[in-house]
Parts: structure tokens; sequence; C-alpha cells
């Protein structure tokens, strides 16, 4: 997954902006597998059973386009994208421009522009939060928590087929043992989700594919997957910050 995979390694390196080349270069493309991912809802639905939004501030930090945004506006109290990338930040605010509730700022997760102790909840998905190396985000998402809030880290499943052995097979450095080590040794929770990506045209999973992957990969994954749809894992990750005292 080109976006996906260059990020994570970037991630072991100081940055304030990691590259996402799939929706930087394709945001039209990028917007056709939003809608086809999750078409079942399985994501939302367990996100709202570790950490209901509803009636609450919530962030959403390497918010792209803007997707997400008015699925939380719907139930929140506040949703606040959080976005590095100018073009993307743009097209996030006139997605939400007619919603009174939600709002999209510039910014890197590594400094989010939020006054602490802001959020109820910081959601990140397929975002920044690849393991090693994001710990600074880490840090401004407790920074701007209330306590009680929670980090929800919705992140790709390197275990699960077939996406997984697609995404390890395009960068083979990329650990997701590792990874799941690490959110466990930070003490993040973990939920495995199987959500159907749905195509309405066989053109547009192939177009889909084809930014995700570098070319032979793609061509893989295309040939081994017939019709319009799909299963891809995904791993839950969460923590909240501490609600009361904590003793040593």
């Amino acid at each position: 997954m080109k976006g996906f995979v260059r990020a994570a390694l970037a991630a072991v390196r100081p940055a304030d902006v990691l590259p996402s080349p799939n929706i930087w270069h394709w945001p039209e493309v990028y917007e056709v597998e939003n809608r086809a991912q999750d078409a079942g809802g399985a994501i939302w639905a367990a996100l709202r059973e570790e950490c209901d939004w509803t009636g609450r501030d919530v962030v959403d930090v390497g918010c792209g386009d803007g997707f997400h945004l008015p699925v939380f506006a719907a139930d929140a109290r506040s949703v606040t994208g959080v976005e590095p990338h100018r073009p993307l930040v743009e097209r996030a605010r006139a997605r939400v421009a007619d919603l009174p509730n939600a709002e999209v700022v510039a910014g890197p997760a590594q400094r989010l522009p939020l006054r602490d102790g802001s959020a109820d909840l910081v959601h990140a998905r397929t975002a920044y939060f690849f393991g090693p190396g994001c710990e600074p985000g880490i840090r401004e998402a407790e920074r701007v928590l209330r306590p009680g809030g929670a980090l929800a880290v919705v992140d790709l499943d390197g275990l699960a087929p077939p996406y997984g052995p697609w995404l390890c097979a395009d960068e083979p450095r990329y650990d997701p043992v590792a990874v799941e080590r690490f959110f466990a040794d930070r003490g993040f929770s973990l939920r495995r989700v199987r959500a159907l990506w749905r195509f309405e045209r066989r053109s547009d999973l192939e177009a889909v594919l084809r930014i995700e992957f570098s070319g032979p990969v793609a061509e893989r994954a295309i040939a081994e997957t017939p019709g319009l749809a799909f299963e891809v894992g995904y791993r839950v990750h969460v923590r909240r910050r501490p609600a009361g005292l904590v003793l040593p």
C-alpha cells in the first residue's frame, strides 16, 4: 500500500508531514476507495462500542479530505479534523461547510493546534499512527484529551488475508507483529475487525488497488480478487487517559 507503507517507514524519522501519496496524488480515486471501504459499517460499530462519541468532542487526526467528519458530526457535540496537507484541508473544509459543529484546521499530528484537555475522543484511521516513531503524536493526543478520553487508532491488519499479505509483499520491511507489540507495550487494547470493501464497478476496484500498491503487487491483488468485493482486516487500538489520580 503505497501511502501506508511509505508513511509507516517515514514514521521512524523526524518529520512534520508524512506524505500519503495515494490521497495526495489521486484524491478522486481515493474518494471512490473511501465510499467502498467498510460497506457494512463494521469499523464504525467497533469504534462506537469501544468509545461512543455521542454528545462528545471529537478530533480526527490526519482527516484527509474529511470523509469521516460528517459521520462523527451526526452524533458528536463537535468534531475537528486536523490535516497537514493544505490541498486536503481545503477539500475537507468544503465537505463540512454546512455542518455547524464541524471544522477543519491545518497542522501535524506531532503539534496539534488544539487546547489542552479539549477532546473526548482522538481518532486516527490509517493516518500517522503506524507504530515505532509515532510517540510524539501519542503524547499530543494525550495532551488534548480530557481525563477519561480515548485515543482510537484504526490501522490495517498486516496479518489478515488477503490485504495483509499484499501489504507485506509491497514493503517487506513492514513488520505487523512489531507494530502490534509497540501498541501493546504502551497500554493500548487490540480489537480485530473484518470490514467489507465493495465497489460498484470492476474498473473502480482495479483503480483503487493500483493507487494502494506498487505495480506487481497491484496486479497480483487484482488477479486474486474476482468480482466487486473483498474483506480487509483492521486493528482497532484504544488507550484511555486516566480519569483520576495515578499512583506510582
